[in-house]
């Protein structure tokens, strides 16, 4: 039973579920850029370049037979990963540099205080002050 208690500790904590939200969420991006290179980008880069489908090109090593498949490297495919990979990692730099930006601004440790309230009149002085020069009590 303390197995079942560390891993319910474990997967309720935030990290975990964090984690699991970006799981998914970078799933679905992922095919959202997939789609995007195979349904808008390629398309007309293939249309430029004389008409290309990217995802049939291939190189065929071995023709079809009747008793096996044609061997072929699909390099088309390949191309399309790679382009998919470019975005979804430039996206990553994106998101990663404007959170760091952000973690920047938030650390900025604030100035050290140069004055201090007199504990008799309160009113502000300055932090070395060993007398208000309000009400001339000792500090």
């Amino acid at each position: 039973m303390k197995i079942i208690d560390e891993f319910k500790k474990f997967a309720i904590r935030g990290n975990v579920i964090d984690m699991a939200v970006g799981i998914i969420i970078g799933t679905a991006f992922g095919k959202i850029v997939s789609s995007f290179v195979n349904d808008v980008i390629m398309p007309p880069i293939g249309w430029l370049i004389g008409n290309v489908d990217f995802s049939d090109l291939a190189l065929t090593l071995k023709e079809k037979t009747d008793a096996a498949e044609a061997v072929t490297i699909r390099y088309g495919i390949f191309l399309n990963t790679v382009v998919d990979f470019l975005i979804i990692a430039f996206t990553i730099f994106i998101v990663i540099k404007q959170i760091n930006r952000l973690k920047k601004i938030e650390e900025e440790p604030k100035p050290a205080p140069t004055t201090k309230e007199c504990p008799k009149c309160f009113t502000l002085i300055p932090i070395k002050a060993t007398r208000c020069p309000n009400c001339t009590s000792e500090i």
